[in-house]
């Protein structure tokens, strides 16, 4: 299977807090990507890192990628079109959903590694 995907520009953070939290609005002030989930052990954000107040736990430099979609609900073997090579070329990746596609979050020191890896998969990468 060959994707088209695209590197969404900035660098972004992934947030813990506490499950109780309110959403707090640095969270939600991107209008290009953010993602929140809450579960009885915490609220996850995934945000731009520059909107991340330093006292947050989180980690940053992450990389974005957007797989180019929709994408049906039956639809098999998208994901692991692109977290195979990534696993074998030794990149993690922190992975969303959403509706009509998938994101996938890359380490930005091993961006150039990851980008090489999808691209000998036959996956074509858009760089804005």
């Amino acid at each position: 299977m060959s994707l088209h995907l695209t590197l969404i520009p900035g660098r972004w953070a992934a947030c813990r807090l506490p499950a109780s939290a309110e959403i707090p609005d640095w969270a939600t002030r991107s209008t290009v990507f953010w993602n929140l989930t809450r579960t009885r052990d915490e609220l996850s954000i995934l945000c731009p890192e520059e909107d991340v107040p330093p006292e947050i736990r989180h980690q940053g430099n992450w990389c974005l990628l957007r797989f180019e979609g929709p994408f049906e609900f039956s639809a098999t073997g998208v994901l692991a079109s692109v977290a195979d090579p990534l696993a074998a070329a030794g990149v993690s990746l922190l992975a969303i959903a959403t509706y009509d596609t998938d994101y996938v979050f890359l380490p930005g020191d091993d961006l150039e590694k990851a980008l090489a890896a999808l691209a000998d998969a036959g996956h074509h990468i858009h760089r804005p």
